[in-house]
């Protein structure tokens, strides 16, 4: 899939199939084990944005260290278009709640490190700029990050794992420590982004808005050892309305579902 900027330039963006089979973890903790996982079961199509809620701690970010291959699960797989993923790899690119930039590198630069770290950045530093456009920080690339706003670092981190071109993106509450009004714009950028770019995109979250608001599916989980309690499908075209009857209808059964009352 081509993606146009504004500049009309282009960048292809894939897309990747996930196949989450029976997986289940714990951690080992002095000396025992702590169950977080336990039995997931999910098939995640390519280009689809899927987004996981539960209670903080049940296993949510963990499940996402898995996909992208940062860790090795206790039992059960992981495919990503019928391959297992047992390792780390750019085709699978992970955003924090934090930033995390270089403090001492400029924006561009921090956008290049994972073309530059696979030797590629010399040949395709156009991919840089084109990046840059697409999350519109093009005006800041000579700006370090101390300079930026925490929505525009956001945007930062982000273009970092776009210009690698990732079959899947993979959101561990990207947006959750920004402030009400910069997080609204940047969930409506992240669901204009991810309609342009066409990459598929598994986010962990605990607003539930922001699910309804980005994905075309929404697990809620259990507490921990975390299983799948119910599956909503949101079946609204983008760009979607806050004031949707229909998705704060979906958000009150979402709460039920997690036990949270309503008015909550």
């Amino acid at each position: 899939m081509a993606l146009a900027f504004e500049n009309q330039t282009e960048i292809v963006q894939p897309n990747a199939a996930i196949e989450i089979r029976g997986i289940s973890h714990h951690f080992h903790i002095a000396g025992s084990h702590l169950p977080v996982l336990d039995g997931i079961d999910l098939a995640v199509a390519p280009g689809e944005f899927v987004a996981l809620l539960g209670p903080s701690g049940c296993g949510k970010s963990t499940l996402l260290r898995l996909v992208a291959g940062l860790e090795r699960p206790t039992a059960g797989s992981i495919l990503m278009d019928g391959v297992s993923v047992d390792r780390p790899d750019p085709s699978r690119m992970l955003v924090f709640q934090d930033p995390t930039l270089f403090p001492w590198l400029n924006v561009w630069k921090n956008v290049a490190t994972g073309l530059d770290a696979r030797g590629l950045l010399k040949e395709q530093r156009g991919r840089v700029d084109k990046t840059l456009a697409l999350v519109r920080l093009e005006k800041f690339a000579a700006a370090l990050p101390h300079q930026l706003s925490g929505g525009m670092a956001q945007r930062a981190s982000l273009a970092r794992a776009l210009v690698n071109d990732p079959a899947l993106l993979l959101l561990d509450e990207p947006l959750g420590k920004l402030d009400s009004l910069t997080r609204m714009t940047l969930q409506d950028e992240l669901a204009s982004l991810w309609r342009r770019a066409g990459f598929t995109a598994l986010l962990v979250t605990h607003d539930i808005e922001e699910a309804l608001l980005l994905a075309s599916r929404v697990v809620a989980l259990t507490d921990r050892p975390a299983r799948i309690k119910q599956i909503f499908n949101v079946d609204k075209s983008y760009p979607r309305q806050r004031d949707d009857p229909d998705l704060i209808g979906m958000r009150g059964r979402i709460l039920a579902t997690l036990g949270i009352e309503r008015a909550a």
